[in-house]
């Protein structure tokens, strides 16, 4: 599994990031925080399979509470075949890996953190077969779990990008 740590991170409008994401995430929460605006972060990560590649896209969402928000992006392709859990279970791994390397920093900031999964809780989807392993990794490591409808990180904003 491709690192997100060192990977490469965007913005939405393809605007690399040229410095490490520890420290553009430090001073978007230390910026917001001058503006006083109250923050809520959300990570999460999304899928796509094109060919027997599959794609993957994390994101790191802030969202100014009532007042919008943006997203820093961490795209990236492997060629190794999953099952639909695995790959479930890879995306979860992915937004947990960025997770828990920035959770020091919304402890520091008191910035709320969820973790959002890609997975349907109506057991007619596919994907609702990673649920609980998912639910279980995501709450073990001490993070606030979501999942579809409520998973936006995920479902919405990495969908878009992804």
């Amino acid at each position: 599994m491709q690192s997100v740590i060192n990977g490469k991170w965007r913005k939405l409008d393809g605007t690399p990031i040229k410095i490490p994401i520890m420290e553009a995430v430090e001073k978007a929460l230390i910026s917001e925080g001058e503006l006083g605006n109250k923050i809520k972060v959300c990570i999460g990560t999304d899928s796509q399979v094109y060919s027997g590649e599959t794609e993957f896209a994390t994101v790191i969402v802030i969202l100014r509470k009532g007042k919008g928000g943006y997203m820093y992006i961490n795209a990236d392709r492997s060629t190794q075949r999953m099952t639909l859990k695995e790959r479930m279970l890879h995306e979860v791994a992915k937004s947990i890996e960025i997770a828990y390397h920035l959770c020091n920093l919304f402890d520091k900031y008191k910035t709320e953190l969820e973790v959002h999964a890609d997975i349907n809780t109506n057991p007619r989807f596919g994907s609702n077969t990673a649920l609980s392993e998912a639910m279980g990794y995501i709450l073990s490591m001490g993070f606030t779990f979501r999942a579809k409808p409520d998973a936006v990180a995920a479902s919405c904003c990495a969908n878009k990008v992804v």
